[in-house]
């Protein structure tokens, strides 16, 4: 549902230079509002800490295990294929629109959406029951849409036979990510953010014993086993393995469903139930996600293809990986922000109160740049350290420096898609669906061009970089669209007093930044050691400086949003010690 834009946000008057506050101004609503978001916030990004330091033991074992060629690549892919298809089939409608729907529900049906939300779950539940049975019976089919033609060639049969294999056992995990995405959301519409950031870590936990048990049992690939297939006690290990870590996010997940007051009871009247709106909503949201689909399909069938060349080729195992890292800030901060403002954004959408939703968006978006753009600085400093110290084990251990480019370059990419991603939460906010989806055709036709463009001009080495280059591209273009029509949508988003901020967090990030490559140089030329030691070292080392120059630098500029998520992190510290 369109909107008139809102009125212009007027400037906070205040003090400058009071401590705590967005932008150096003094306390007031929106800084309070702040407040409490970030509050919300520190919870989830705990947990998602947490559950991304164990998913690096996970990535470090799975290159120790499996390498990073196509012996990787085959177990990779068809253990990521499932979550792609769970987003391309439901995964967009229970993220961005099932929580605006489910705030609206509580807040005007006489029961307090208690009907509307079982209904959900029943509907949802059958959907993707019969979806994920579909899908391992015809897992062959699945499987060749992902995959690229060099797959065909009757030398790679046996390989060809291991992703079919890993494949059907995998496949099952896309309805317990639909459940799981959904549980989470019940939970998050009533205010309950933190058991779905740290329900993960159950699901590595389980990945982690599992890859263990494979190096004991199996030993890590080597030789002429980095290019071919598995032995069907292996697929089981490994398939059965992931498996059982995304249903066992989904039982943790469960029982705080009555705490949250909650209590699911099947209901079969859909018709006349308040549904119609829901899905007239999830259209777009399901062509948005088709869209973005496709361009991911495209990038998995090149990866895979740099694989399946052979020899120093980059394929999706490194791609995926260096995602992975790369992710950590946002998933930390970003989505943690988003995820506590959208049922906020929902009310003031509800309410009419488009400068209110403004306000919340830019403020979220100037506290997460806070954060990603120098972590996005940093990278290439310590990519190639980070790509040792993460990956150079076992069966990775004489390609680890493979990943250092595509970490390197993913930095840009990090920046451009934590503003889109933000951005879409006003549009989902606002209901606006249909202005996502065009967006979002947007990106993926850049991204689809780039890919294939930069894709013909590399070599097999250069396949996973291209791509990562490719993605930068297009959350580039995404970034402006969305803000500029979103900003005209709402009236003002904040644009004056973000480009004050980001002025003096350039000028921050550079001088720290700067200060951080002369540390690394100097390490360099003192110490040439290439060891993993000498790796650790010298990361830690220009981290901790980069880290200390950066604050100390926001510091002397005042840049509140920084002294914020500082403050708040303190604080739960010192809870948690008095505790």
């Amino acid at each position: 549902m369109n909107r008139p834009p809102g009125p212009p946000d007027p400037a906070t008057p205040g003090t400058p230079g009071t401590p705590g506050t967005p932008d150096g101004s003094g306390s007031s609503g929106a800084d309070r509002e702040q407040s409490s978001v970030l509050s919300s916030s520190a919870v989830m990004a705990a947990g998602t800490l947490v559950s991304r330091l164990s998913g690096f033991v996970r990535s470090a074992l799975l290159a120790a295990a499996l390498g990073l060629s196509l012996h990787a690549d085959i177990f990779t892919i068809a253990n990521t294929i499932p979550n792609m298809l769970y987003i391309l089939l439901a995964g967009g409608v229970f993220n961005a629109v099932l929580v605006p729907q489910l705030v609206r529900a509580m807040r005007n049906d006489p029961d307090g959406g208690e009907g509307y939300t079982n209904r959900i779950v029943t509907l949802a539940g059958l959907f993707l029951l019969a979806v994920t049975i579909a899908l391992v019976a015809c897992a062959p089919t699945v499987m060749s849409l992902y995959l690229d033609n060099d797959f065909d060639d009757p030398a790679l049969a046996e390989q060809l036979d291991s992703v079919i294999a890993f494949a059907r056992l995998c496949l099952p995990q896309v309805f317990f990510y639909g459940m799981f995405v959904l549980v989470g959301q019940i939970l998050n519409s009533r205010g309950v953010f933190g058991p779905m950031m740290w329900a993960p870590i159950a699901n590595n936990v389980i990945s982690v014993a599992t890859l263990g048990l494979y190096l004991v049992a199996f030993g890590p690939a080597s030789g002429p086993e980095l290019e071919a297939g598995y032995t069907g006690t292996q697929e089981l290990v490994l398939g059965l393995g992931s498996t059982l870590g995304i249903a066992a996010q989904l039982a943790i997940l469960v029982p705080y469903l009555k705490r949250a007051g909650f209590t699911f009871r099947p209901r079969f009247d859909f018709r006349d139930a308040g549904l119609g709106q829901t899905f007239r909503l999830g259209l777009w949201t399901v062509l948005f996600v088709i869209v973005n689909q496709i361009a991911y399909t495209v990038v998995v069938r090149l990866a895979s293809g740099g694989a399946a060349a052979g020899g120093d080729g980059t394929g999706y195992t490194v791609y995926s990986s260096a995602f992975l890292i790369v992710m950590v800030p946002h998933s930390i901060i970003t989505v943690s922000l988003a995820t506590a403002i959208l049922p906020r954004l929902s009310a003031r959408a509800a309410d009419g109160d488009l400068r209110g939703l403004g306000t919340t968006l830019a403020a979220s978006l100037r506290t997460a740049l806070a954060v990603v753009v120098p972590v996005a600085a940093l990278l290439p400093l310590v990519a190639l350290d980070a790509a040792h110290v993460i990956w150079g084990y076992g069966a990775a251990s004489d390609g680890y420096e493979r990943y250092a480019p595509s970490l390197a370059l993913f930095a840009p990419g990090l920046v451009f898609f934590t503003v889109h991603y933000l951005m879409l939460r006003g549009f989902y906010a606002l209901e606006q669906t249909r202005t996502v989806f065009l967006v979002q055709c947007a990106v993926a036709t850049v991204n689809v061009t780039a890919a294939l463009l930069l894709v013909r001009q590399v070599s097999a080495a250069g396949t996973t970089p291209a791509l990562v280059v490719a993605y930068a591209f297009s959350y580039a273009a995404g970034a402006v669209i969305s803000y500029s029509v979103l900003s005209r949508r709402l009236g003002d988003l904040g644009g004056r007093r973000t480009l004050r901020f980001l002025a003096r967090l350039l000028c921050v990030v550079v001088l720290s930044t700067g200060a951080s490559a002369l540390v690394a140089f100097g390490f360099g030329a003192w110490d040439s050691d290439s060891s993993w030691g000498a790796s650790l070292a010298r990361a830690a080392l220009v981290t901790a400086f980069d880290v200390v120059a950066f604050v100390g630098l926001a510091r002397a500029f005042r840049i509140g949003e920084v002294t914020s998520v500082i403050s708040q992190v303190s604080g739960r510290l010192s809870s948690r010690r008095r505790a």
